[in-house]
This record gives structure tokens, sequence and C-alpha cells, in this order.
């Protein structure tokens, strides 16, 4: 594995994702040395990257705000998987925490995982 080396600074992260980028566009073959490479130098730049740039999960309720934004639905289409219209306005406007029946219900019905829903969030 030529050239591998730790990720401490800006640079080292600039050059660590030039050398990677070689591989987007020719894959290597599992189990070869180039394949190995690409391994490494990918666990390395997540390891920086969670170090540095984590990026922490969304608020609850911005997420489930942006999905519906995102494919042009509108608040009436969450009342549709909560059974209550006035349930969804409620905790849209933070006036109602989501239960574990309205996490299970959200998460199965829009690509948001429950592990955001989860997310403690101001309510009030």
């Amino acid at each position: 594995m030529d050239n591998i080396r730790p990720i401490r600074t800006e640079a080292d992260y600039d050059w660590a994702l030039a050398e990677i980028e070689r591989y987007f566009d020719w894959q290597p073959e599992q189990g070869t040395p180039e394949a190995d490479r690409f391994d490494v130098l990918a666990c390395l730049i997540e390891a920086y990257e969670a170090r540095y740039w984590a990026i922490e999960a969304p608020d609850p309720i911005d997420a489930i705000r942006q999905v519906l934004e995102l494919r042009g639905e509108k608040q009436s289409r969450l009342a549709e998987i909560l059974g209550s219209r006035s349930r969804a306005s409620e905790i849209m406007n933070r006036r109602r925490p989501l239960t574990l029946a309205n996490i299970q219900k959200i998460a199965s019905q829009l690509p948001i995982p429950a592990e955001v829903l989860i997310q403690p969030y101001h309510v009030g």
C-alpha cells in the first residue's frame, strides 16, 4: 500500500481525496492490493470526517418538514400517515411530542430513519 499515511491535516485530507478519486471510475477487484488500498483510504477519510466534520442528526420535526417539502407534499400527507389532521398539526407546531407509534408510522411511510425521529427536540 504505497504511501498510505494518517490524515492529520486538511492537506492530508485533500491528498487522500485525490488518491481515492481515481478509484471512482475504476473500482479494483476485491482481494487485490488496489482494493485493499481503496478500503484503507476510505476508512481514513471516514474517520477524519467523523472527527472534524461530524454531521448531527437533524431535528425530527425539521426532518419531517424537509422530506415533505422535497417530495412536494404538504402537512396533509403527515395527517394521512398519522390518521389525524389535528395530531399532525400539533406535532409540526411542536405542541405535542412524537410517540413511538407516530415514529413507527412515519418511518414506514416516509424515507426518514427512525434513528432521526427518536432524537430529542424542543416541544412547547
